[in-house]
């Protein structure tokens, strides 16, 4: 109804055509649009108004202590993933009462996990010289142990709450989610543009807004959907049956081994520049990785309601719906490369305008960035697919070797070449997929996929 009142007749049409899986999946991409523009907006809008709260040193500790932080999010060993795969199995099939007990049974070992996780991490916390892992002086070590208090809460918070965006994106309403997204950072922006107007920058007071807003969302939205649209799903002690984990597990272990990998590849680069050149850069780094990373929301917003409709047209056999999907995503990719490769070409203009001259970004930077995202919005394509089918063995054999090798790789490049050294060395290792994963498509569809290839 929403759609009705708002698009031209045309874009409507073209939102209807199609079969029931692709017009579900367009109609999502089409209000994510929307939604992840505002939430690009906001977050450009949050980089400046946090720099200038705080200052570039505070802003980049920040950043490297939410990205070690973040390094606790692989103890879910996979079972956020194991779950969307199983719940669109379940209701595809139309087991109703076992996508149930699966949402039930992974709130309660998601809920055990965090509970270990934060006491462990407050039994270690006092023994834990903040100052020196993030590089910075002795004298903010009282204070960063604080913040890092604060942002573990809030984190392990999060990774039991999170799990209703998965059980949304396994229904292919992943708009849903960038809509409680959305809330989420505008309440962000909300609290810190309050914050410039009533305090001093504090680290602390940072923390609290950026954590809070996004907890208090996800248990507004929980309850919610939980009591109505959802409540044919909603997770109950009584459906809790430990069992049904080894379900969740067995994939979910594939899962859990890759989201480490993509953890060390990905959120490491924070932690590396701050050690080779201190929390300054991490800064300097984070512009470009916002700036560049438009592209990849911007194709999220296309391909994350197609793991799940990937799964649902695998298990109906709708090998057609699969191969036209796949071609239209292609398109995307070179569409969305040939923007990204204008991007670079305006960098400077745009960085000016949006954080002013006080930070330098050097074109290097953004060459080696742009062929990071456009390389990764390649693979993707692929991974979601095999994703939705659970063949993802291979995918986590090259996800271990190239997070083994891009550490010391990303060290020895980023000491000789600077801190586009550290996304260069990404880049290196993640060439393997680009020809791996295409071929291991053609062998599933074809058939002609045997032994480590249909697994």
């Amino acid at each position: 109804m929403a759609l009705k009142k708002f698009l031209p007749n045309f874009i409507l049409n073209y939102l209807e055509k199609g079969n029931e899986r692709s017009v579900k999946a367009k109609k999502n991409i089409a209000l994510s649009f929307v939604l992840k523009g505002l939430n690009i907006i906001i977050s450009i809008t949050i980089v400046p108004l946090t720099i200038n709260y705080v200052d570039k040193m505070q802003y980049g500790i920040w950043l490297t202590l939410s990205s070690l932080i973040a390094l606790f999010g692989f103890f879910d060993i996979g079972f956020g993933n194991g779950l969307r795969n199983k719940f669109s199995e379940a209701i595809t099939n139309r087991k109703y009462k076992l996508a149930r007990i699966y949402v039930s049974t992974t709130y309660a070992i998601l809920s055990i996990i965090s509970g270990i996780m934060l006491i462990l991490f407050l039994c270690i916390n006092p023994f834990l010289n903040w100052a020196t892992i993030l590089n910075t002086p002795q004298y903010l070590a009282g204070e960063l142990s604080i913040v890092a208090i604060v942002v573990i809460v809030f984190f392990c918070m999060q990774f039991v709450l999170q799990l209703v965006i998965m059980v949304l994106s396994a229904n292919q309403q992943p708009a849903k989610a960038a809509f409680f997204n959305f809330i989420g950072n505008a309440l962000a922006l909300l609290l810190i543009f309050i914050l410039t107007k009533t305090t001093k920058g504090k680290l602390i007071y940072l923390s609290l807004a950026l954590g809070l807003s996004p907890v208090v969302v996800l248990v507004a939205s929980s309850l919610w959907l939980y009591t109505h649209e959802y409540k044919l799903y909603a997770p109950s002690i009584k459906l809790v049956q430990f069992r049904f984990g080894k379900r969740l597990i067995n994939l979910g272990v594939k899962f859990f081994v890759i989201q480490i990998a993509a953890i060390i590849l990905y959120q490491t680069s924070n932690i590396i520049i701050t050690q080779l050149y201190g929390p300054g850069e991490v800064t300097t780094y984070n512009i470009t990785y916002k700036y560049c990373g438009v592209i990849s929301m911007l194709f999220g917003i296309i391909i994350t309601p197609f793991w799940s409709a990937f799964t649902e047209a695998w298990i109906k056999k709708d090998i057609f719906w699969i191969n036209n999907a796949m071609k239209k995503l292609k398109l995307i990719w070179l569409l969305l490369s040939v923007l990204t490769i204008f991007m670079v070409v305006c960098a400077n203009k745009v960085y000016l305008y949006w954080v002013g001259e006080s930070i330098s970004i050097p074109f290097s930077l953004n060459l080696t960035m742009a062929a990071f995202v456009i390389i990764n919005l390649w693979f993707t394509i692929y991974a979601q697919f095999l994703n939705g089918i659970g063949f993802i063995k291979i995918q986590l054999i090259i996800a271990v070797i190239c997070s083994l090798i891009n550490i010391p790789l990303s060290i020895f490049l980023g000491m000789y070449l600077g801190i586009y050294g550290v996304i260069l060395s990404t880049v290196i290792v993640s060439i393997p997929g680009l020809i791996i994963y295409p071929i291991q498509f053609k062998k599933i569809i074809q058939k002609k996929a045997h032994g480590i290839w249909a697994n």
